[in-house]
């Protein structure tokens, strides 16, 4: 009787693989293998483990026992430069942060200079407060300026007309006709 063998314990032929969905699934699959075997590892034999692994779109994944910090600090402080190619693992994910580290202080010098420039901008305005913003000239205004100021000439002219309004209402309740005849002093007509 012939001997029937298991899917997932067939042979697979160790070749790249063509499709890279499949390359995908079997890195994710693989790599969590590998990491079980490395915990299996660290608990019976009291290793002390750490696995660095890159996907095949470049992102990286760790696995250390105790932790991966640990064990990379522990390489890194005996000055033990391994032949086995672990620096080159190490060397992309470097590169990679650096990337990032520069790309954020570029922002951030971006940001700053926006932030300098719209100082600049905040004090030449105020300066210019001391005279009015009626007096300020026209010719620097785009359609929008000129928009939003002659709406405030507007509002203006509305807010003197009001005045000048209640100015008169005042003085016209003011003098009203029993003030304006002359009031005697206690002599006689004169």
């Amino acid at each position: 009787m012939e001997k029937k063998q298991a899917k997932s314990h067939k042979k697979v032929e160790m070749r790249k693989m063509n499709n890279e969905e499949d390359r995908l699934v079997s890195f994710s699959k693989r790599r969590s293998g590998i990491y079980r075997k490395a915990s299996e590892l660290s608990t019976l034999c009291g290793a002390e483990v750490g696995i660095l692994a890159f996907s095949p779109n470049g992102k990286p994944f760790s696995f250390g026992h105790p932790c991966i910090k640990s064990i990379t600090n522990k390489l890194l402080s005996e000055n033990h430069t391994p032949c086995d190619g672990t620096q080159n693992l190490l060397e992309p994910y470097r590169r990679v942060r650096l990337n990032e580290l520069h790309q954020n202080y570029k922002e951030a010098c971006t940001q700053m200079k926006a932030a300098k420039e719209q100082e600049k901008k905040i004090k030449k305005k105020s300066l210019d407060r001391s005279k009015g913003w009626w007096e300020e000239p026209v010719i620097e205004l785009d359609m929008d300026g000129l928009k939003r100021r002659a709406d405030l000439i507007q509002k203006l002219h509305k807010h003197v007309q009001l005045q000048i309004k209640e100015l008169q209402t005042m003085a016209s309740s003011s003098t009203s006709p029993s003030d304006t005849q002359t009031v005697g002093h206690g002599r006689g007509p004169c």
